[in-house]
């Protein structure tokens, strides 16, 4: 009896042995009855070709607040030449035209200054550096390359019939539009020395533009 038991032990393991590898190929069933492909479908990707040139060529607008001459609109042109993707040397050229001081308001038909001493003339070369370079996102399928940066440079000031010596300093948030257009949005501070009331003085004069700028 016991003799028939093992045989009939050793019949069943012999039956079950085959189907070993049937159950390792069909490790692949999930709880849920589907089954896990192994092949990965690769997703294209779409990256932002940005042009190598160095040279970038804009325009750009705003207001100047010119000390003393109130508040006025201010328009100029640039042209930078990129050393790296943080450092970069610019020239400007920026012109506007002087308001009224607090003085001629309070006494109409004083003029102090003539309509060609009132025109606001600069010209300056800076060296500007790129701090935190980062992303812009417009919706989940868009993205544009963004970077803060910093500026200061010396120059030439025109005001008030004489030509000034000055300097200027400046930070910048700028974002590129395409992969050759560039948006640019800053605020400048122009100091010279000025003498319109008679004695020489420190003039602070604040600059908000913003401009579009392209790469050559």
């Amino acid at each position: 009896m016991a003799s028939r038991i093992w045989c009939v032990v050793l019949i069943a393991g012999a039956s079950m042995s085959p189907a070993l590898p049937v159950f390792a190929e069909t490790t692949s069933v999930v709880n849920d009855g589907t089954l896990l492909d192994p092949r990965i479908e690769r997703r294209r990707v779409h990256e932002a070709m940005i042009d190598s040139e160095n040279i970038e060529v804009g325009a750009f607008a705003g207001v100047i607040s010119i000390e003393d001459f109130g508040v006025n609109t201010l328009a100029g042109i640039r042209a930078a030449f990129h050393v790296s993707e943080d450092v970069f040397f610019e020239a400007t050229l920026a012109s506007s035209e002087s308001g009224d001081t607090s003085f001629e308001r309070l006494n109409p038909g004083v003029r102090l200054l003539d309509d060609e001493q009132r025109e606001w003339l600069a010209w300056h070369l800076d060296v500007g550096c790129q701090l935190l370079p980062g992303e812009a996102f417009l919706g989940k399928h868009r993205a544009f390359n963004t970077g803060l940066y910093v500026l200061a440079g010396a120059g030439n000031v025109e005001f008030g019939g004489d030509d000034q010596f000055s300097v200027n300093m400046g930070i910048g948030y700028r974002v590129l539009l395409t992969d050759w257009l560039g948006f640019r949005v800053e605020m400048r501070d122009y100091v010279y020395e000025i003498d319109t009331f008679g004695e020489k003085q420190v003039s602070q004069n604040l600059a908000w533009t913003f401009g579009l700028g392209g790469f050559f």
